[in-house]
């Protein structure tokens, strides 16, 4: 090929492109009724699978390995964030900016898999959030050098002692969900059965007390974020405690994942620009390994061989089984969740 071919070839391409990208500009914005939000591969499939969410839009900002949203024709939509904090975060703010969508009426759901507290749950089950409590932000020294009244080297910022509530200066340690989206969303997923796996339903037996031995059921409690994924009874103990502190007494910890508070600000940061509604997200969590051991069982083991209790491909399952009843009733009666979330 001659030089001045190569050169028309590449101007060709590069007005190609050009033309596509103006062309692109130029569409409406997707307008979604529902964006579920997935943090990794593995949560996103069931949901690209079963809704037939075969088009795909790139956003400039989301993850690298999760660069584009996954739509079909009922204006179901999916994003998946990538892991963590930072990548919640990142990957929600890009989306909320995104000139490819309009969501100022979408309804926002995180469906992701958690660890789960032997109290409130068992593997499978799915736990609607009410409270989003951030645990990452204590203080912490480490536990040998704690005062022996400590039950763990955690406290509050700006605190004196482990069981003082503390002043809120970082504005991300709690939020609470709309309770009518909470309320409607577990009205219509209450009765979904639940599936386990054969691990997961002999794993459960080691525990004496009820709920954790019992099946899995979709249920209310709140749920815990922070990038340390923690393991064994003080930690969990712990969890709890800081759980009743930020929320005054009203919360009730029972999943521990990393993501949540991270995502619901970046939605709250879209809302007040009038990008978003914040009163329009919901949150399910699915227990995939329970927080602490059973009697008996080791609290190293608990956490390196978490991948034994056999919850993971059940907890993604029933994520699904879960919100696919809240996806499907927003889609078919529109003309109401249109105007806001619709009375029991």
């Amino acid at each position: 090929m001659s030089r001045v071919n190569h050169f028309t070839l590449a101007a060709c391409t590069a007005l190609g492109v050009l033309a596509h990208n103006a062309q692109a500009a130029d569409a409406p914005p997707v307008q979604p009724k529902v964006m579920l939000i997935s943090m990794f591969g593995p949560e996103a499939q069931n949901w690209i699978d079963r809704l037939n969410l075969t088009r795909t839009i790139e956003v400039p900002g989301l993850s690298a390995e999760y660069p584009a949203v996954h739509c079909n024709d009922q204006q179901v939509c999916l994003m998946t964030t990538g892991m963590g904090q930072t990548n919640a975060a990142a990957s929600t703010l890009a989306l909320a900016l995104a000139p490819q969508f309009d969501l100022r009426k979408t309804y926002f759901l995180v469906a992701g898999i958690a660890g789960i507290s032997p109290k409130h749950g068992t593997l499978g089950t799915t736990a609607w959030a009410h409270y989003l409590v951030e645990f990452g932000t204590q203080w912490e020294i480490d536990s040998r050098d704690a005062p022996k009244s400590w039950p763990t080297g955690y406290i509050g910022i700006n605190t004196k002692g482990p069981n003082e509530k503390p002043p809120l200066d970082y504005k991300t340690e709690v939020f609470e969900l709309n309770p009518a989206l909470q309320a409607k969303a577990f009205a219509l997923s209450q009765h979904v059965a639940l599936g386990e796996s054969k691990e997961s339903a002999a794993w459960r037996k080691h525990y004496p007390q009820a709920p954790a031995n019992q099946p899995p059921v979709v249920t209310r409690c709140d749920t815990l974020a922070g990038n340390t994924w923690f393991s064994g009874t003080r930690l969990s103990e712990r969890a709890e405690v800081w759980t009743k502190l930020l929320t005054d007494g009203k919360g009730e910890y029972c999943t521990t994942q990393q993501e949540d508070n991270s995502t619901y600000e970046a939605l709250l940061r879209a809302s007040r620009m009038g990008r978003a509604d914040i009163n329009r997200l919901a949150v399910v969590r699915a227990g995939s390994d329970f927080d602490r051991p059973y009697p008996g069982y080791s609290e190293v083991d608990n956490l390196l061989k978490y991948a034994d209790q056999g919850g993971f491909v059940p907890a993604l399952d029933n994520l699904y089984r879960t919100g696919e009843p809240l996806v499907k009733d927003i889609v078919q009666n529109w003309a109401q969740w249109e105007k806001g979330v619709p009375a029991l």
